[in-house]
């Protein structure tokens, strides 16, 4: 069957694929998440310090248990390519994306304390939990149904047909999620996901629907956040 892309992503993904139904199912959200006002001030350069500040210190606290994601489907893919795929994508993440963190804190002269132990917005907190959720289960499909949103969606809004922000604070976090090498992890995670997915309508399809609708939710919760008023920390 020949893939078409059935809705606005730059993903290549088939609408009957186990990806491309699920994907289809969350659009509310999902576009919601795509076309929000973060993303919008981010591209033309106008977020606030403060925005910025508050969405990359609670984004910061994904981190760990990113990886711990990606070490769980190293030890549980049954694919070779794929084991190697996921270590791989472990180096760059802590050589790239973490360096920019690090650098971003700096400039915007955020201190340690509110780096290492904020005050967690709800959001943040139910996505925490399903991460670490998903990487203690050690059910490849599972792990592979938060990494593809994670990475999809963030793909989704980062190849958007807008000039880049100037200050490197705001272009370089578009850039991690935009290119060549992002868009082929991205189209890994959902092939993989559709490799391995079970039929839709089964009951371990119907609950990976479940745990998808979820955390379509949370990422949109997540950037509605960035706006709260709430310090770091109390």
């Amino acid at each position: 069957m020949t893939s078409v892309k059935p809705f606005n992503t730059t993903a290549d993904v088939d609408p009957e694929s186990f990806a491309g139904q699920l994907r289809l199912s969350t659009g509310a959200d999902w576009d919601a998440s795509v076309h929000h006002r973060f993303v919008e001030e981010l591209f033309a350069g106008t977020v606030s310090d403060e925005v910025l500040a508050r969405y990359l210190v609670q984004d910061y606290q994904f981190f760990d248990a990113f990886v711990a994601m990606l070490g769980a489907c190293v030890a549980t893919t049954d694919s070779k390519p794929a084991r190697l795929r996921f270590a791989a994508q472990l180096g760059m993440l802590a050589a790239d994306e973490d360096g920019y963190f690090q650098q971003t804190f700096a400039e915007l002269e955020v201190p340690d304390s509110e780096v290492t132990s904020p005050q967690l917005t709800t959001p943040t907190q139910e996505f925490v939990a399903q991460m670490w959720e998903v990487a203690r289960s050690r059910d490849y499909a599972d792990l592979l149904v938060v990494l593809v949103i994670a990475e999809w969606l963030y793909l989704d809004w980062g190849e958007r047909d807008k000039p880049l922000p100037e200050a490197q604070k705001h272009r370089e976090w578009v850039e991690l999620h935009r290119g060549d090498e992002f868009r082929a992890w991205t189209q890994f995670l959902i092939d993989e996901l559709n490799r391995v997915a079970p039929p839709l309508d089964s009951d371990d399809g119907a609950q990976l629907s479940e745990r998808w609708n979820r955390v379509v939710g949370i990422e949109r919760a997540f950037f509605d956040a960035a706006y709260s008023d709430a310090p770091f920390r109390d």
